[in-house]
């Protein structure tokens, strides 16, 4: 069998049995086969082959896959450089369909909300970020500031790299947001440490630190709402 779409019998395109029952008919190896779009022909496996193969890795987990990097994709034989890139590019289209970007002018009134907006984001990430929302005196979004990528630490999370951009902005408060890639939300030692420092830091300088909010897997804690701060 060839690798090429073009030469399976219609009946079995996916894009024809897209056209004429809609995409949600499509299975996942259907529609990572229009990803795809060509086979293999060294190995003989097709589009869908390799769709099929590309699901099977990966646990039939497409959240593992939609995180997997370029060298995990191309180990499978068959998936080249191209055909990679393009699996990545619309895993991370789809990771940016979010309800709409973050607005100047925006208000959070709960935890649940900037749960809500950074849950997307933050779900399949393998790395922890700490973000800090900057806000004026009526509690509305001047903009997000990444203060680092990596493990969480004091000496990375200080309060001058925090704040700097808030005396730049004329904040007048602050929410602290970052993720913990395991899924867990549960706070460490660590993340309780830098909150309360922080909050002291902010105390000082006039510039309210409103809530400490850690994105997991489906779940989030709020320190104010746990009377952790």
């Amino acid at each position: 069998m060839s690798g090429g779409i073009k030469e399976w019998p219609e009946d079995e395109r996916p894009r024809e049995k897209m056209l004429r029952q809609g995409c949600a008919t499509l299975s996942d190896a259907e529609l990572l086969a229009l990803i795809i779009r060509t086979g293999d022909t060294s190995s003989r496996k097709s589009a869908i082959d390799l769709g099929r193969e590309l699901i099977s890795h990966f646990s039939s987990n497409l959240r593992e896959l939609g995180s997997a990097d370029m060298a995990e994709i191309t180990a499978i034989k068959g998936m080249g450089v191209a055909k990679a890139a393009g699996v990545k590019a619309a895993f991370t289209l789809a990771a940016r369909f979010q309800p709409r970007k973050l607005e100047n002018l925006d208000r959070f009134t709960s935890p649940r909300q900037v749960f809500d907006y950074f849950h997307h984001e933050f779900r399949d990430s393998r790395k922890e970020y700490f973000l800090v929302l900057l806000l004026d005196g009526k509690n509305r979004i001047i903009r997000r500031v990444q203060v680092s990528e990596g493990s969480l630490n004091q000496s990375i999370v200080h309060p001058r790299e925090v704040f700097s951009p808030a005396v730049k902005e004329s904040a007048a408060a602050m929410i602290l947001v970052h993720n913990h890639p395991t899924g867990d939300p549960a706070p460490s030692q660590e993340d309780i440490a830098i909150t309360r420092r922080l909050k002291e830091a902010g105390e000082i300088m006039g510039i309210r630190v409103l809530d400490h909010i850690i994105i997991g897997d489906g779940e989030y804690l709020s320190f104010v709402e746990r009377g952790l701060m």
